[in-house]
């Protein structure tokens, strides 16, 4: 298969980059053979002090590759969170003493599966929602994971060779940007986080990490776009540069917006959820926008607890592509915001987060990040399971969204996870770890 280099573009919305850590072996970083994703070889010899670096990961955070598995496939296959789903009056009375004191801004949604037979349901508010911003990079996930599955529906390997083998350059679609990602050494000799620039060249698998792991806006249009030009070309996929470029000069912006729109869409109607409620129609770039124009999107807190169980089902294409994405998700950095609670130390985390604020002039208030005055969104949307490598951990879904002004709402997410935490292990004995 033919290598392709095309443009690409950084996104400007919503992500928290952290800094490079002493690691231990854990998805991804035993995933480097399958995956030629360079970062996970460099951190592997990071941890065995081969090269320059210091990530602590905490005890949840280790798991091998193969510990990682989709808790409702084969066992609760007909599971949803419908409107009319019944709450669970312990679990919604401990939601509503976490979230009903604080400000009314917060929608929470929990689904508890520990019992998978048997999953409790809570919510405050959760049928409004937000835009979804970096939240949003799970549906670009799926247009992408789809349109794999469409090329190559049974034929596993040959998804994982175009995901390996397909290089994508960073040109103006991925300007301007300041979000950070691991830029590997071509000798493995160290790893510089840094912005992207023109010229980077990475896998479309790397490009799928740099989305879901730091969460590189500019990886979000990208991978988006690459998922547009696989719809396009079909088997032809990937086309040359310049083949692309006249393919986005010259198809017209509003079918460049509808396209773009579908791809992200017939996935999600495929599994049966609501794109009125969960919906992304906007590239997460400036560059981007300019040449796709996007549209209003949305997402709710059940929605997104919704996708989660699909996810968990292996429904979120199928189950190689459920599988992928939730290995995708499973933390190899430092943890932030919602995921860096104290109290899931010891728990895995499979995690999405979004943020976006806004400023004002405003006498007497300073602003900072994450404490806007005139917008202060913040998303986190997890799957924890509690303590990780348990036989029986305590495993349950969560989607909260937020627009507190003035206040650090990344410390308030990290605080209602650490109530949350606790309250669903009151709920639940003490899980027996693996021997």
């Amino acid at each position: 298969m033919r290598a392709r280099r095309s443009a690409v573009v950084l996104g400007a919305l919503f992500v928290t980059l952290l800094p490079a850590a002493r690691l231990v072996r854990g998805y991804p970083l035993d995933g480097y053979e399958r995956t030629g994703i360079r970062r996970l070889r460099a951190y592997a010899l990071m941890q065995e002090g081969a090269i320059p670096g210091n990530i602590r990961l905490q005890p949840g955070a280790r798991l091998p590759s193969a510990a990682i598995r989709l808790r409702l496939a084969g066992v609760n296959d007909r599971l949803d969170v419908p409107a009319d789903m019944p709450t669970d009056p312990e679990l919604q009375a401990g939601i509503e003493r976490i979230v009903g004191r604080r400000h009314s801004s917060y929608r929470v949604a929990i689904l508890d599966i520990t019992d998978p037979g048997s999953p409790r349901y809570a919510g405050v508010r959760q049928d409004q929602g937000y835009i979804p911003g970096s939240v949003g990079k799970l549906l670009v996930a799926t247009g992408l994971f789809n349109e794999l599955r469409q090329r190559y529906p049974n034929d596993i390997a040959a998804r994982e060779r175009l995901l390996r083998e397909t290089h994508v350059i960073a040109d103006d679609w991925a300007m301007p940007n300041s979000h950070a990602v691991p830029v590997v050494a071509p000798d493995f000799s160290s790893v510089t986080h840094r912005a992207i620039r023109r010229g980077d060249d990475f896998t479309l698998w790397e490009w799928l990490d740099h989305m879901l792991s730091p969460s590189s806006n500019a990886a979000g249009s990208v991978v988006w776009k690459e998922a547009v030009l696989m719809d396009a070309f079909g088997p032809r996929y990937p086309p040359s540069p310049e083949e692309a470029a006249a393919f986005f000069r010259d198809t017209p912006k509003t079918e460049l917006t509808e396209r773009s729109i579908r791809v992200l869409e017939e996935p999600m109607l495929a599994m049966g959820l609501d794109t009125a409620l969960l919906r992304l129609r906007t590239y997460f770039t400036a560059g981007a926008s300019r040449i796709v124009p996007g549209r209003s999107s949305h997402a709710t807190p059940r929605t997104l607890v919704r996708w989660l169980v699909k996810l968990e089902q292996g429904k979120v294409v199928d189950g190689w592509s459920s599988l992928e994405i939730k290995r995708l998700l499973y933390f190899t950095r430092r943890r932030y915001r919602y995921a860096v609670s104290p109290a899931l130390n010891d728990a895995a985390v499979y995690f999405k987060s979004g943020s976006l604020y806004r400023c004002v002039a405003e006498e007497g208030y300073q602003c900072a990040q994450y404490m806007g005055n005139a917008e202060n969104l913040m998303h986190s949307v997890a799957i924890v399971e509690s303590p990780a490598g348990a036989e029986h951990p305590r495993v349950y879904l969560v989607s909260m969204m937020s627009n507190v002004l003035k206040l650090n709402s990344a410390a308030e997410h990290m605080e209602i996870g650490t109530q949350i935490e606790r309250l669903i292990s009151s709920l639940h004995p003490s899980p027996t770890p693996n021997p």
